[in-house]
């Protein structure tokens, strides 16, 4: 089958303290708990799904004692959501009680929006701008 608009997206990524991970995108951000899993067998990782109910998309986040690869993030290792408006008090509030640390994605982003860095340090910016692909 070919890759289509309605093709579904899973952003993985590993991290240090699964827990401290879901608050921040679950508490945080407001994602909710798609699925939860623990390791089977060898080579697998206890992890939790993150995203929206009948969206395209989920984050992956995996880790647990098995991990064996530490969370690489860089500054342009982005995770962007278009949110068409300004970004609410309330959810920089969120974010960072949630263990999110307010940073700077640089210049654009920094005018477009706000970023922060989840406990593992990969980047979140919510973006003041309309996703279009024009």
């Amino acid at each position: 089958m070919p890759i289509s608009a309605d093709t579904h997206v899973r952003l993985a990524r590993p991290s240090r303290d699964l827990a401290a991970a879901e608050r921040f995108y679950a508490a945080g951000l407001g994602l909710e708990v798609l699925y939860r899993g623990a390791p089977d067998g060898p080579g697998e990782y206890d992890l939790v799904m993150l995203g929206l109910p009948g969206a395209g998309w989920h984050l992956e986040l995996f880790g647990g004692a098995a991990l064996t690869v530490d969370p690489r993030p860089a500054e342009e290792d982005l995770f962007v959501l278009y949110l068409d408006g300004p970004v609410e008090d309330e959810l920089v509030t969120g974010l960072e009680r949630a263990g999110g640390t307010r940073v700077s994605a640089g210049p654009y982003w920094d005018r477009w929006g706000i970023a922060f860095a989840d406990p593992d340090g990969y980047r979140l910016v919510l973006s003041t701008r309309t996703w279009s692909n024009d």
